[in-house]
């Protein structure tokens, strides 16, 4: 009897491992980064550009093919791209009025200076957007989106200790995934659906997605932070959500 039980008990054991491994949800974000193409636009010559290098890297390792290019490139470039990855290392000031709001192309930045050009959000810096130089948490608000990539809800830290990191208030459209604590209208991930108002009544070309990072932050992430940053690139790189058909009128 002793020993049927424990044949019983270990069958039941291994039949319910099998059942829980089976209805794990798979990883729906594997292989979307795979052999897509980067426009990565920084500066060139600028000393923390040694960091942009790490970023690609990161990239690379996921199976992303990167060409970096100057802030000087025109949008142009982005033609035949999967995305466009604008670092934080530009000079604002030097792509103001930038035409790459305007490319078809999903886009994924955090420089935040370069929010209102993008029209991520209003013109007023320290008001509509701007950046905290000594903040390591965030507070992850939309925990059920794909962007948060499975970080849970609530206050997460991204950086081992106090750093810089970008906010901005988002248009209309946006979906907003975390915030400054304490600041709830300060978004540090943020992002626009293709077809989205963004601000100035802009419509979205294609998927736009906000980050928090600095110049030199990217390699200090913390595993929730590093989780962020590559659902939020799965995110801009997956497929545009279709939008619903409008119901003829009886």
């Amino acid at each position: 009897m002793l020993v049927a039980a424990l044949v019983f008990a270990v069958g039941a054991a291994g039949f319910s491992h099998d059942v829980m491994a089976q209805s794990a949800p798979a990883d729906s974000s594997a292989g979307i980064a795979l052999h897509k193409r980067v426009l990565y636009v920084t500066r060139l010559s600028h000393r923390d550009r040694e960091e942009d290098d790490k970023v690609r890297t990161h990239l690379e390792s996921r199976g992303m093919s990167v060409t970096m290019v100057d802030e000087s490139t025109p949008a142009s470039a982005a033609n035949g791209m999967d995305l466009v990855i604008i670092s934080s290392v530009v000079s604002a000031r030097d792509m103001v009025g930038t035409a790459f709001r305007d490319v078809p192309v999903p886009l994924l930045t955090w420089e935040s200076d370069l929010y209102d050009s993008l029209r991520f959000t209003g013109q007023k810096k320290g008001e509509d957007f701007g950046e905290l130089e000594k903040e390591h948490y965030i507070n992850v608000v939309n925990a059920p989106s794909p962007i948060a990539g499975g970080v849970p809800a609530g206050k997460r830290w991204v950086y081992p200790r106090d750093d810089e990191m970008g906010w901005g208030k988002p248009g209309p459209g946006a979906t907003v995934i975390a915030t400054v604590p304490g600041e709830p209208s300060h978004a540090v991930v943020f992002a626009y659906e293709k077809g989205a108002t963004m601000d100035y009544d802009f419509i979205a070309p294609a998927r736009r997605v906000a980050l928090f990072l600095g110049n030199r932050s990217f390699e200090k992430l913390s595993a929730d932070g590093e989780t962020l940053f590559d659902a939020a690139t799965d995110w801009a790189l997956s497929p545009a959500a279709l939008p619903v058909a409008r119901k003829s009128a009886q």
